[in-house]
């Protein structure tokens, strides 16, 4: 009597064959998930850690963006520590980020919950709210840019307001005004759309038991509201300081940097020096050092929030 092999009588037995399962998991494993996992993680590294690995080596050398090089070890990262223009654009960049971050979720939690309401014509609302997230930065800014170059100063000349008489786009201490303002008014309908989501996630039922046991509008939102979309407040939190560090395009439509370099943020510093300075390797460094700060706000932001989350 010949032996048949056990994989041999299963085959011939008519019975499904088990997928492989990966040495990984003891879930079974479809081969169609790796045939769009796998070109995708190629692509994603392709385009991104390839270039960032690339300027991690660009920032040990004295590059200039073209020509010959030669490495030069640290010296780059030393001197961002004692340069006071990278130090200011630093403290610029973390002070304007913090107060946009905040008024940002502050405004956009007040929107959600107004628009979550039985108010009439609310769709519409939302879509009036929204468009600013849709439109141009550069080219709204230059529209702002106006605004406070022009009709402003005519408004606090003719209110006889001696701050607001000047355009606040010349003024040393008061240019990082309109940056701000333009960032906050683009940057709270992404974060108002985010705690719409969320709070269509809140069931209505939770806010009837508690209308019975005579809880008012303030408890309501603080002990049921806001536990409950704990995680899009994390999310949008992270989102919005990293957008916030990441100012830009207001800086250059509005400032271009000045007065006196009094509004150059990190990026705009990186962007001026690096690409038309001549200060390539020197600002790449600075683009590493300033994606290490991100990284560890961004960790010490979801580690503490996500901690206190109630679901």
């Amino acid at each position: 009597m010949t032996n048949v092999p056990a994989s041999s009588s299963a085959s011939h037995s008519g019975k499904p064959q088990k997928k492989r399962k990966s040495s990984f998991s003891k879930r079974k494993v479809d081969h169609a998930y790796y045939w769009m996992a796998v070109p995708a993680a190629l692509i994603f590294a392709v385009f991104l850690y390839v270039p960032f690995i690339q300027g991690v080596g660009y920032s040990f050398t004295n590059s200039q963006g073209y020509g010959e090089s030669k490495f030069i070890g640290l010296k780059n990262y030393f001197a961002l520590f004692i340069d006071d223009r990278v130090g200011h654009a630093y403290l610029l960049t973390f002070l304007i980020s913090i107060l946009i971050t905040i008024l940002v979720n502050l405004i956009a939690m007040f929107l959600a919950v107004a628009l979550n309401g039985k108010i009439l014509f609310k769709n519409g609302f939302r879509a009036i709210f929204f468009i600013p997230y849709t439109l141009a930065v550069l080219v709204i800014g230059y529209v702002f840019k106006y605004i406070f170059m022009t009709p402003l100063p005519a408004l606090g000349q003719a209110l006889h307001i001696s701050w607001l008489s000047q355009s606040l786009l010349t003024s040393e201490h008061y240019a990082w005004v309109p940056i701000v303002f333009l960032a906050v008014w683009q940057s709270v309908a992404y974060s108002t759309l985010i705690y719409l989501a969320g709070l269509q996630t809140i069931d209505g039922e939770i806010y009837e038991a508690a209308s019975i046991d005579g809880v008012n509008a303030w408890q309501r939102f603080w002990q049921i509201t806001f536990p409950l979309i704990g995680p899009f407040f994390t999310i949008n939190l992270v989102l919005s300081m990293k957008n916030a560090f990441g100012t830009f395009d207001q800086v250059m439509a509005l400032t271009q940097g000045g007065p006196d370099s009094s509004t150059e943020t990190v990026t705009y510093l990186i962007y001026t020096n690096g690409l038309t300075g001549g200060e390539y390797a020197y600002e790449t460094a600075n683009a590493v050092l300033f994606f290490i700060v991100l990284a560890v706000i961004a960790f010490i932001q979801l580690k503490f929030f996500g901690n206190k989350e109630k679901i």
